[in-house]
């Protein structure tokens, strides 16, 4: 059995490495093919604003970004493959000297807060809704439930975000003005406050990323409701269900024991495989909320062709989604032997 693991997770991670090698190649390609060069605009900005002679205006480019953009696509792409493999990734263009794996480290802390916030919760409260609509079918709940999740799994995140907004930050209550101060809630935490695990630092992260999280969390709430509905109501109808209520077992014992368990398998997958998609998913939202994640140095970074942090930021996210594809993977063929088995035969 082990050996049969080993195989499995061996043959897996070799199609990672190739899948990431593929598109990170694409990356590089298609950033390249965007219009404006990132470098040629900043020369041109020096010898507009400060009079430089073009030739000082390159030499000082050159000394600051470590790209040579005259070079050929091939050289090019074979010193980021290289300087990659070494998680070398050069400096920002748009704060030049600046590292961009510093940006990165920077960023993405608060981006998994809040979308890993957000997906957590809706997957925990989703489950135990989606389990409730199943078993208890007959309910006057049960319509209200399964409802509100079809809507809510088919509006997309950002209609989500704006109505929060306007509930939150637009309308006012009796008077008294709006509940939260959304556009005064910039950034990830307020200004004059001191990083670190403090009552007041930990109140202004939690402020200023309520609503994101809120909006993550109804965006996939709806998702984990129905998906869990659909898998509970195929194990109530199992025969190791029938057997069990035959046995005179609890209901409640026969949802935790015998039905939950069984329902879980593929919901636990499609989590893992969620978990990739956590940076992604962040792109607009941030923006919206002009929270300072990796999503919203995504957006910077493009607009301002900033090749070092694009391509650094979509490497770290195609990782992180063949990453969590490969957890689904093998989390699956640990809990159901016949995928390992059956892989190992189709690739044999």
């Amino acid at each position: 059995m082990q050996k049969d693991m080993l195989v499995f997770a061996a043959k897996k991670l070799m199609k990672v490495v190739f899948t990431v090698w593929v598109v990170t190649t694409l990356i590089f390609f298609l950033i390249r093919l965007m219009p404006s060069n990132p470098i040629e605009r900043y020369i041109q900005n020096l010898v507009v604003q400060y009079g430089m002679t073009y030739e000082e205006a390159s030499s000082r480019a050159s000394s600051l970004f470590a790209l040579d953009l005259e070079a050929s696509l091939f050289v090019q792409y074979i010193d980021y493959l290289s300087s990659a493999v070494r998680l070398d990734f050069g400096t920002s263009f748009l704060s030049p000297g600046v590292q961009v794996t510093q940006i990165i480290a920077a960023r993405l802390p608060w981006t998994l807060f809040t979308v890993g916030m957000g997906l957590v919760l809706s997957f925990i409260i989703g489950i135990v809704l989606g389990a409730l609509a199943a078993y208890r079918r007959e309910s006057w709940y049960e319509p209200l439930i399964s409802g509100t999740s079809s809507f809510l799994s088919a509006v997309p995140d950002f209609l989500i975000a704006i109505f929060l907004i306007l509930l939150f930050g637009v309308f006012t209550w009796g008077g008294r003005g709006s509940i939260i101060p959304i556009f005064q809630l910039r950034g990830t935490y307020g200004p004059g406050v001191t990083p670190g695990w403090n009552a007041p630092f930990i109140r202004s992260v939690i402020g200023h990323g309520f609503v994101p999280i809120l909006t993550y969390f109804f965006s996939q709430i709806g998702i984990w409701v129905l998906l869990m509905k659909g898998s509970t109501s195929g194990c109530l109808n199992s025969d190791y269900a029938q057997i069990a209520r035959a046995r005179g077992l609890r209901p409640a014992k026969i949802l935790k024991s015998y039905i939950g368990r069984n329902a879980m398998l593929p919901i636990a997958t499609e989590f893992a495989m969620r978990l990739g998609f956590i940076i992604g998913g962040s792109l607009i939202i941030e923006q919206l909320f002009v929270y300072q994640g990796l999503g919203l140095e995504l957006l910077n970074a493009t607009s301002n062709r900033d090749y070092p942090l694009m391509q650094a930021i979509f490497l770290v996210m195609t990782i992180a989604i063949v990453l969590s594809n490969l957890f689904a993977e093998l989390l699956y063929g640990v809990l159901d032997p016949r995928i390992r088995h059956g892989g190992g035969k189709q690739d044999g």
